[in-house]
């Protein structure tokens, strides 16, 4: 066998007795991975790994995402049944019980190299399942820190470690590539060529479409709660969650005050030369530069050639655009993962949904839109004509899509786009999508209908 295959079969052993778990144990299993990050002293650690390793974001929102995620994750898995009889349905006849689906293999981002591999590793054991991470080779070293930490804790339960594995470090495509062929199941997140790949693999797959994401801002807005939700989404971590805004489509008498707002934030409008020149270093062969990515709004001055005193306290750049620059020949309509901010002005609701489309139409199809200051007939007139499984209504966007303790989503790092994304599912990624579900099926008495009971208002209409 080669290394992967023999990385596999150890995770495939061990995982066929760790199926045999009761609930008990499993939800130690999944205190044990999630107080690896969780421990103060780690979570830092591996922050501070993070961001020397990639690059990408900065230390404390790092540290916070790890703690916020993990913590939301316990949350909503505390007292989930993964094990045995899970549902009954007693008028049905029907009972559902858990199985887990093996070996898991998870893709996972440079982005977010402790928090989305925890989190699979999490939802994994929560399912019984044993899992092979195949990290980003920017957060490998990140990873294997990880992986140290769970290690430690399952061995206090007395758990064995082939439970939770990674590829060696540097993984090659090849290695990856076979990880896919002879897992279970695929969970890939990160790069479009990463989850394009997942779903090739031949082996079962969950991948999440680009990220693109718009928000649009009426003139009934509180505008200033409604800049600090923008402001505090696209800062975030630099703005490397793909639910940060890319753009905001601004509605007639709201720009003015927007603006305004905005710049309190701690935002900067851009004049045309500059934006210019800053989209020629962010984007210098029509694709976005690796060193443009993950970094600060001054990193981004200085990438452009200027001087960051001109531009002292900038927190996020923002750029102009005309309703007809959007498309692959104006890359700042597409997803700039950096605290670059996208504005277009709209005549009237319907104009900026039109916009909103044709931004997704360009990038970012399936994933969410945000509404500052609409109504529950504007947020329906979303989720009705939009491509798009979130609406996401008067919050601080990056945080919300992943779930939220003032919302109602699971918490999560990967997000389903649904087909419109590319992807065969539509929710956030959770404890069930790690789970084979068999169901007992007992006779119940009939429920035949009548032909006319189910056909009486066609023929009504049109006759027999």
């Amino acid at each position: 066998m080669n290394d992967v295959e023999t990385l596999v079969a150890r995770a495939r052993s061990t995982q066929q007795i760790f199926a045999q778990a009761e609930q008990p144990l499993i939800d130690m299993a999944v205190a044990a991975a999630a107080w690896a990050i969780l421990e103060p002293g780690r979570n830092r650690a591996l922050a501070e790994q993070a961001v020397a390793e990639t690059g990408l974001g900065n230390v404390a929102d790092k540290v916070a995402k790890n703690h916020r995620k993990t913590l939301g994750l316990l949350r909503d898995l505390h007292g989930a049944k993964s094990a045995g009889v899970i549902h009954e349905d007693l008028a049905l006849g029907l009972t559902e019980i858990a199985r887990p689906v093996g070996v898991v293999a998870a893709i996972t981002p440079s982005t977010n190299p402790a928090a989305t591999p925890v989190n699979n590793v999490i939802n994994a054991l929560k399912g019984r399942n044993a899992i092979v991470l195949a990290p980003s080779p920017k957060g490998a070293g990140t990873c294997a820190r990880l992986l140290d930490y769970i290690h430690a804790e399952l061995a206090k339960i007395g758990l064995p470690v082939d439970l939770v594995q990674m590829l060696p470090a540097p993984a090659s495509k090849q290695q990856t590539a076979e990880l896919m062929r002879v897992a279970d199941l695929v969970v890939a997140t990160g790069s479009r060529a990463n989850v394009r790949a997942a779903y090739a693999s031949g082996t079962p797959a969950l991948g999440v479409g680009a990220g693109n994401v718009a928000a649009i801002v009426k003139p009934a807005a509180d505008m200033a709660l409604a800049a600090a939700r923008i402001a505090a989404s696209k800062t975030f971590d630099n703005a490397t969650s793909c639910s940060s805004e890319n753009s905001l489509v601004i509605v007639g008498e709201a720009w003015r005050p927007l603006i305004a707002a905005l710049t309190n934030e701690g935002g900067v409008l851009l004049a045309e030369k500059v934006a210019s020149r800053l989209q020629s270093a962010m984007f210098p062969d029509g694709h976005l530069a690796p060193e443009a990515v993950g970094r600060d709004a001054l990193s981004l001055i200085r990438l452009a050639g200027f001087k960051p005193d001109s531009f002292a306290g900038a927190r996020f750049l923002m750029v102009e655009q005309q309703p007809s620059q959007i498309g692959p020949e104006h890359p700042f309509s597409g997803e700039k993962l950096s605290p670059v901010l996208t504005l277009y002005r709209a005549s009237d609701f319907t104009h900026a949904i039109a916009l909103v489309r044709a931004l997704y139409e360009h990038q970012g199809k399936g994933h969410s839109v945000g509404i500052h200051g609409g109504g529950p007939e504007d947020w329906l007139r979303l989720g009705e004509e939009l491509p798009v499984c979130r609406v996401i209504v008067d919050q601080v966007h990056s945080a919300a899509t992943g779930g939220a303790f003032d919302n109602g989503l699971p918490f999560s790092l990967s997000m389903g786009c649904g087909t419109w994304g590319g992807n065969g599912f539509s929710d956030n990624l959770n404890y069930r999508h790690f789970l084979n579900i068999t169901q007992i099926v007992r006779p119940i008495p009939p429920r035949m209908p009548e032909v006319e009971d189910v056909l009486g208002a066609y023929w009504s209409a049109y006759g027999r």
